[in-house]
């Protein structure tokens, strides 16, 4: 049997991805150690190895589940390449912040910078898509439809979470200081 035949783009896409998200991972790593280091926690931690299954099962089906001869929609895969640049948006402007795991700093502040001013979490947006697109750029739409789903089930947990450690880290959560803010509200 020719290596063609079992190696075609969709499958060269996936060990893109798959290395792609490892340098991602090793970033991850040192962000989580030194935040960990100047006395973070992780939340959720028991739930990590669900959002890395899922991720990974995603990138095992693009290479396992579609054909290697499989058509290739360029305007896509330009999309998908575009989407890319965001992710990256994302992760510098978290810089060294930016983990896959659920890690909070009590003493850091809450970014509302670059993507962050526009919607509560890019990455999770920019990845949603990504699991629809890129599937998508090689014609398998029932695995675009099905992943996502499962990614959206997967992230609105982690997302969940998120925005639990969020909250108790808010300078609103605070009732006397909610309080005072009303109060100045109601004098102008």
């Amino acid at each position: 049997m020719p290596l063609t035949d079992l190696i075609g783009a969709p499958q060269i896409a996936a060990a893109l991805v798959l290395a792609q998200r490892g340098l991602e991972e090793l970033y991850s790593a040192r962000s989580t150690r030194a935040l960990l280091a100047a006395g973070a926690h992780e939340e959720g931690s028991t739930y990590y190895p669900v959002v890395a299954a899922a991720h990974l099962a995603w990138i095992a089906s693009l290479a396992f589940l579609i054909s290697p001869s499989a058509p290739i929609i360029w305007p896509l895969v330009a999309y998908y390449l575009a989407l890319q640049v965001v992710r990256y948006w994302v992760i510098a402007s978290l810089g060294r912040f930016w983990t896959h795991r659920v890690i909070t700093l009590p003493s850091a502040p809450i970014h509302r910078e670059g993507p962050y001013r526009y919607i509560s979490h890019p990455n999770y947006a920019v990845t949603l898509i990504e699991t629809f697109v890129l599937p998508l750029a090689f014609g398998a739409l029932a695995l675009a439809v099905i992943m996502t789903a499962l990614w959206w089930v997967v992230l609105a947990v982690k997302i969940r979470i998120e925005d639990e450690v969020l909250a108790a880290r808010s300078p609103f959560t605070d009732r006397s200081r909610r309080n005072r803010l009303r109060s100045r509200g109601r004098r102008r």
